[in-house]
C-alpha cells in the first residue's frame, strides 16, 4: 500500500497531536499509511516520562505534555517535522528498524546539501560537527574513559550540535510523532531548555551551519526519502 504524503503546512501542536492521536487509535487493517509535513507555531513539548526540570527558564512559549518518548523539545517556524503514521506489522518493521530508517532518511536529506550527520549511540537523533559540518569522515569513537554514559553534554556530543531531534510512539503496531529537523529558525528557545535532556548540548540548524535553503525545498526532499524507506 502505498505511503501518502500529506503537507499540511503550519499547523497548532496540539491540533497534529490530537488528529495523529485520533487516527492512529481508530485506524484499521485497511487504513493507508500516511505521512504528514508541518511545521508549528513555537511549542516546547515534553515526553511521556519528562522532567519539567530540563525547561530552564519561564516564557511565553507554551509548554505540552504529550505520550511521545524522549525529553524536552522545541519546535518551531524554519523547522520541518514529519509524523510517519504507519503500521508497522503490515510493513514487517520492527521498533528498532522503524527509527533507523527515520534517522536514515535524515542523513540522506543532510547528504543532499553536502552536510554530513552523525548518530550518537544511546541518543535518537541525528548531530553534525560544528567545526566541520561538511566533513564526511565518521566520528572519532570515545576513549575507554569516555564510555560512561552520554547524560550532561559530556565526551559524546563534545565538538557536535543536534540537527534532527526524534520522538514516537506506537500503540497497537502503529506509529504517530516523528522528527523534527532544523532548517532555518529561530534557536534562542533552544536555550531555554537542555534539548532532548542534555545540560550543555547545541542546537542548529542548515542556516548556522552556512547552508541556505528554503525549508519548503528541504520538506519535498526529506518526504521523497521517507517514502522510499518507509514503504513496502
Amino acid at each position: 500500500m502505498q505511503l501518502k504524503v500529506l503537507f499540511k503546512g503550519q499547523v497548532d501542536y496540539l491540533e497534529a497531536l490530537d488528529a495523529m492521536r485520533f487516527y492512529s487509535e481508530n485506524r484499521g487493517p485497511q487504513s493507508p499509511d500516511e505521512l504528514w509535513i508541518c511545521d508549528h507555531p513555537p511549542v516546547f513539548t515534553l515526553g511521556a516520562g519528562g522532567q519539567i526540570q530540563h525547561v530552564l527558564c519561564p516564557s511565553d512559549i507554551p509548554v505540552v505534555r504529550t505520550n511521545r518518548g524522549g525529553q524536552v523539545t522545541y519546535h518551531g517556524p524554519g523547522q520541518v517535522v514529519a509524523y510517519p503514521l504507519l503500521d508497522l506489522r503490515r510493513l514487517g518493521f520492527f521498533v528498532k528498524e522503524y527509527v533507523y530508517r527515520l534517522e536514515h532518511c535524515v542523513l540522506k536529506t543532510l547528504e543532499y546539501v553536502g552536510v554530513t550527520g552523525h548518530r550518537v549511540r544511546g541518543a535518537p537523533g541525528i548531530y553534525v560537527r560544528l567545526d566541520d559540518p561538511f566533513n564526511h569522515a565518521p566520528l572519532e569513537p570515545l576513549a575507554p574513559k569516555d564510555k560512561q554514559g552520554i547524560h550532561g553534554g559530556d565526551a559524546a556530543f563534545r565538538g557536535l550540535g543536534k540537527i534532527a531531534a526524534l520522538g514516537i510512539k506506537v500503540t497497537r503496531h502503529c506509529t504517530y510523532h516523528g522528527v523534527a529537523l532544523n532548517v532555518d529558525m529561530d534557536l534562542q528557545p533552544f536555550s531555554l531548555i537542555n534539548p532532548c535532556g542534555y545540560p550543555g548540548l547545541v542546537s542548529v540548524d542548515l542556516a548556522t551551519l552556512g547552508v541556505k535553503i528554503h525549508p519548503s525545498e528541504v520538506a519535498q526532499r526529506w518526504a521523497h526519502s521517507l517514502s522510499l524507506h518507509l514503504s513496502p
